[in-house]
């Protein structure tokens, strides 16, 4: 094994143990970029030098006994819209060409300061607005979408050219790559870890959160995340917290789940869903069973409205962000953007607000949902990776869905609610394109998430095909 296949919990025990340079792990990873990357275009930008530059720094550092924590000499990217001093922040967008960033966002200075080294900038849907990404390849199968719209971050932690990275989930934009190319993605509760810095898609749905390889993974980087910024106004006012120990934590070796209250939607999460979804999550729950936990059928409230209440929330909001440079360039931006945005100038304001209505009743049913079962499991999305180009989905009942409004149907109630929503690979398919389960629990319940999904990680053997094959 390369060390840059390792996971960010091998990778730190051998930096600590002094097996493995930081230097040699950045080299690796730096090798993988150059054999991989111009067949999967994961990467807007790569900064080498200087990844090389801060990698003989942190070993430098271990060498006199200093560590900064688990992060320490650890590779990572970030997603195109997370600003870093010095580099620019396109968003995968012709409107931003020129720009570069005056000041770190707050999740860039805190991964700094915790010693991990920056890979590069990963590309999104232009302006995060889309769910495919089509600037990048699926790390699996290169003939299909990556996801998105963090799908360069999912693509580099699956083929190895990060060893772990951060994305923005707006409507599933974290998990629904994470998904589909076979990696952890975790959005956490709106309002943990600061956008600061950030470009926004839209404001009151936007989260930051990790991409990985393993939940432990996510669990670190988490942790170094987490915490309040008075300068996002929906920063929550908690401190930073360790997610990766703690009794039935990402940091316990046992999978033992007696006790945990597991939510098994009876209603939508399972209604047009491929069947080898459908199987593959299933089994995934009866693991959960197997390992102590109780299974809890649940109803999901106000189904008939999420997709109204997404769409009454974020159209709006990011034609408000773009407003100015919408007027001002609007040949800049790609067509389907373009069209979104000016559609959001024709929504009238008492839809904007029906919508924030709408939300806010569906925060009190979720919460009164949640106060039944400690982690609700469900399919991340309702089919695997389409081939790209693919524009629609014909289900056996014959509706025709959109490939992003498909991707989106089943993320988008924890952006509208706020709760913490963890996709975990549970498998692949025929073709051997990857399955995710996403578990969703209460509001700052990231510890109950996380160690449900190390317990299934635990519980099941080591994957028998990696990301990265055929590359």
């Amino acid at each position: 094994m390369q060390p840059s296949e390792l996971s960010l919990v091998a990778a730190s025990d051998a930096i600590r143990q002094r097996r493995l340079s930081p230097v040699e792990l950045v080299d690796s990873v730096l090798d993988r970029v150059e054999q991989v990357e111009p067949q999967l275009g994961a990467y807007v930008t790569v900064a080498a030098e200087q990844a090389r530059r801060s990698a003989v720094a942190a070993e430098r550092e271990a060498a006199t006994g200093r560590f900064r924590g688990a992060l320490h000499g650890i590779p990572m990217s970030l997603k195109d819209l997370i600003d870093v001093a010095g580099l620019p922040t396109t968003a995968s967008s012709r409107v931003r060409a020129g720009h570069r960033a005056d000041s770190d966002s707050t999740v860039a200075a805190r991964l700094a300061a915790a010693g991990a080294v920056l890979v590069g900038k990963t590309h999104t849907h232009e302006f995060a607005y889309g769910l495919t990404t089509p600037q990048t390849r699926n790390a699996r199968d290169q003939g299909r979408v990556a996801g998105g719209s963090s799908g360069g971050s999912a693509v580099a932690v699956a083929a190895g050219t990060a060893t772990f990275a951060l994305g923005t989930d707006t409507g599933g934009s974290i998990r629904v790559p994470a998904a589909l190319n076979g990696v952890v993605g975790l959005k956490p509760t709106y309002g943990l870890v600061p956008r600061h810095g950030v470009t926004s898609l839209s404001w009151s749905l936007d989260h930051v959160g990790p991409l990985t390889r393993t939940v432990a993974d996510a669990a670190v980087v988490l942790s170094a995340l987490a915490g309040h910024d008075p300068r996002d106004p929906a920063s929550l006012p908690v401190p930073s917290g360790n997610y990766g120990h703690g009794a039935g934590g990402p940091g316990a070796s046992s999978p033992d789940l007696t006790g945990v209250r597991v939510g098994v939607p009876r209603n939508y999460y399972f209604d047009r869903v491929d069947p080898q979804v459908e199987t593959a999550v299933r089994r995934a729950i009866d693991r959960f069973k197997e390992l102590g936990a109780r299974l809890v059928e649940v109803e999901i409230p106000m189904t008939r409205y999420i997709q109204a209440t997404q769409w009454g929330l974020m159209v709006p909001e990011a034609t408000a962000y773009h407003e100015r440079t919408l007027r001002a360039m609007p040949d800049l931006y790609g067509a389907d953007v373009r069209i979104l945005l000016e559609a959001g100038e024709l929504m009238p304001a008492g839809d904007y607000l029906r919508a924030r209505r709408a939300r806010t009743l569906m925060r009190q049913e979720w919460a009164r949902l949640l106060d039944g079962v400690d982690v609700i499991a469900a399919p991340t999305v309702p089919t695997t990776a389409v081939p790209a180009g693919q524009e629609t989905l014909t289900w056996s009942d014959g509706t025709v869905e959109s490939v992003s409004d498909a991707y989106v149907r089943l993320s988008a109630p924890a952006n509208i609610t706020g709760v913490p929503s963890l996709s975990v690979p549970v498998g692949n398919d025929g073709a051997g394109m990857p399955i995710g389960m996403q578990l969703l629990g209460r509001a700052l319940g990231e510890a109950m998430l996380l160690r449900v999904g190390h317990a299934y990680e635990l519980s099941v053997p080591a994957r028998e095909t990696q990301a990265t094959e055929g590359l």
